[in-house]
């Protein structure tokens, strides 16, 4: 039997910023969050290391994947990059999660991730929702089966193609307002089509993946966004920042 680690330093690198923490146990501590990848993190003195016996690295930026591996060898940390082979036969039998994909490689690590970290935490039937700057989602049947998901564009997305594609439009600030009962100004105009568009874009997508698998899916949303996307607007998600760390941590937990 392979030995657990039992502190793993988990890391998640996204196209505008990158968190990163430590796992144990099934939590996680210690979590920063750094616009921008490595040498952000590095001059930050992030993420801490001391103790740990393993790396969980999540990446959807491949041109950061070789620093992290380096950094985690210098640090003396074993290194697994969370990937579709971590479901695979007995591994995935372990994780209670099994792939029905077409080409699994092709599979985000952050919605493997969070599939994992959702099971866990909530069980299945689930969907798991990631609102950063792409929206994504992740379906997970009662019988332990990843279908699939989805992918649309993101606050950020959306923000700055309004902002290059017009002339008078200005680069709206997101993630802090509510949206206003009507546009009174182009702040306000675009941030009522932003929040109270975005959030009915949300509630037809679930809608349509119940209605597709006629399940009683458990509601769960992780990401930068979701907090700000979903406040007020009454949808049943369970908010869970920390998801994608927890879910890296504990596939690394498996197999380390």
């Amino acid at each position: 039997m392979t030995r657990k680690a039992k502190k793993i330093v988990v890391v998640d690198v996204g196209n505008t910023s990158t968190a990163s923490g430590v796992w144990s146990n099934g939590r996680v501590a210690h979590v920063s969050h750094c616009d921008g990848g490595f040498e952000e993190c590095v001059r930050r003195g992030v993420p801490d290391c001391k103790g740990a016996d393993a790396m969980a690295y999540v990446s959807v930026v491949p041109s950061e994947d070789r620093k992290w591996r380096q950094f985690a060898a210098k640090a003396g940390l074993k290194f697994h990059r969370i990937s579709h082979l971590d479901f695979e036969g007995a591994r995935g039998a372990a994780l209670g999660i099994r792939l029905d994909y077409p080409k699994p490689q092709t599979i985000g690590a952050d919605r493997l991730a969070d599939a994992a970290g959702a099971v866990s935490r909530y069980g299945a039937p689930v969907i798991v929702m990631d609102f950063g700057t792409a929206l994504t989602a992740a379906v997970v049947t009662g019988d332990g089966v990843w279908r699939g998901g989805v992918i649309a564009p993101g606050f950020p997305l959306m923000r700055d193609y309004l902002f290059e594609r017009t002339a008078k439009l200005p680069r709206m600030e997101i993630g802090r307002g509510r949206a206003p009962k009507i546009g009174r100004s182009t702040e306000e105009a675009m941030r009522f089509g932003a929040l109270v568009g975005y959030r009915g874009m949300v509630r037809e997508i679930v809608g349509e993946l119940k209605r597709n698998f006629r399940e009683d899916f458990s509601l769960v949303a992780t990401g930068g966004f979701a907090r700000w996307a979903l406040k007020d607007s009454g949808i049943p998600f369970a908010i869970d920042p920390t998801l994608t760390l927890h879910g890296a941590g504990l596939i690394c937990s498996r197999f380390t």
